[in-house]
């Protein structure tokens, strides 16, 4: 029986790369990534014999909840906080609710600020309390200037993503943290005792990015297993020790009474090891797929003069590719390009279904002709040279149908 996860390999050439079946066209790694092989191997256990609830008292079920245990261990390990301070969710949407919902349902007078960029699992329930939005530049960077102007006495929370799902512009987490610190210290010497709480929305930022609680400087963090080679409807809220929260499930009382129901051991198990791996290949990822990155702009603003792209360039997931060419039908271009065996999106793909123009590219001031000409490419751990070469000559060739 598999009961350890803390003992994978440190050595990033211990872990199986590149064995996952992928199509070479496929495009959408930041709306879904294929469950990596260790992961895969690590979860098989708990879907076949070991299926024993946690919660119970025998054996068997005691071996599952140090299985449990061990995870949640790795899981603080990697970012850096107490496992304690680790609750397991069902996805990155749910961790959203619980710091969002958690935190304002106890502060009915409370209000909460946003960036005009979140994710709907953070802007949605938001909308419920008292939010004010902050402003982003035209790069999709959050004016932190405007974001401090959003604050009054009565503000509890701050929400603010960590890296964009859409431009995948990253914004200046840890800058906006010691931002934060000011406030509260003038808070302290007013005599105003209303907290005030930062949370990040890192759904994107695992494979790529720093994610140490501490450094981040944040009391909530976000992650999320579907985006990093992990189970869907696997994920985390961290919540630094002393914050209250109330929560959004009751009955058992499991995850520190935060998240009652019996815990999905194979999908915990699983997160846990996609995270470690996720990190263990961060820099080596990071390298290759911005080499590509740069690749895929300069071929192209090459071959097509009047491609626009979207996004700040420097801080930016090295994943992502997200371009205007205006003048363009986004959806027809898609259509073709899935007909040449590509698979891309025109955005988000939680609002794909929706009608309503992108309010990521309008915030960033991108006209309604720009963003219906705008398509949204996000590489991953199986994407190579030769399939973004192919990929601008396609979109080349498409728009020459046009």
């Amino acid at each position: 029986m598999h009961t350890s996860v803390g003992s994978w390999p440190k050595s990033t050439n211990q872990f199986i790369i590149g064995s996952m079946s992928v199509p070479s066209g496929y495009f959408d790694y930041a709306a879904a990534t294929p469950l990596d092989t260790d992961v895969i191997n690590a979860m098989t256990p708990f879907l076949e014999g070991c299926f024993f609830n946690p919660s119970a008292i025998y054996e068997s079920a005691r071996k599952s909840k140090s299985v449990l245990e061990d995870s949640r261990k790795t899981v603080a390990e990697v970012i850096g906080v107490k496992p304690v301070d680790i609750i397991f969710t069902a996805g990155a949407t749910e961790a959203n609710n619980l710091a969002i919902r958690g935190v304002m349902s106890q502060f009915p007078s409370g209000n909460i600020v946003i960036s005009a960029i979140e994710h709907e699992s953070i802007s949605a329930p938001a909308e419920k309390y008292q939010v004010k939005t902050a402003d982003v530049d035209d790069k999709g960077l959050v004016d932190i200037e405007s974001l401090i102007g959003k604050i009054d006495e009565e503000t509890v929370l701050i929400s603010i993503i960590l890296a964009s799902n859409e431009v995948g512009t990253v914004q200046p987490i840890a800058k906006i943290a010691k931002e934060l610190e000011i406030i509260r210290k003038q808070r302290k010497e007013v005599g105003n005792p209303t907290p005030l709480y930062f949370h990040t929305d890192g759904a994107q930022a695992s494979n790529y990015l720093d994610i140490h609680a501490h450094r981040l400087g944040v009391d909530m963090l976000t992650l999320n297993g579907g985006k990093m080679y992990g189970p869907k409807q696997s994920g985390i809220l961290y919540v630094k020790s002393g914050l209250q929260l109330e929560p959004i499930l009751y009955g058992g009382g499991q995850e520190r009474g935060l998240r009652s129901g019996s815990e999905n051991l194979a999908q915990i198990v699983g997160f846990s090891v996609a995270l470690q791996k996720a990190q263990a290949l961060r820099s080596i990822e990071v390298d290759r797929l911005q080499i590509l990155q740069h690749l895929f702009f300069d071929q192209l603003i090459s071959r097509i003069p009047g491609a626009k792209i979207n996004g700040h360039r420097k801080h930016r997931l090295p994943n992502n590719l997200h371009i205007t060419l205006e003048g363009q039908d986004n959806e027809r271009i898609i259509m073709m390009l899935d007909e040449m065996g590509f698979s891309a999106s025109t955005g988000s793909a939680c609002s794909a279904s929706s009608d309503v123009p992108s309010h990521v590219l309008k915030a960033m001031n991108l006209s309604d002709q720009q963003i219906s000409g705008s398509l949204r490419f996000t590489m991953g751990r199986q994407t190579s040279q030769q399939d973004v070469e192919r990929l601008v000559a396609s979109i080349a060739e498409t728009l020459a149908q046009n």
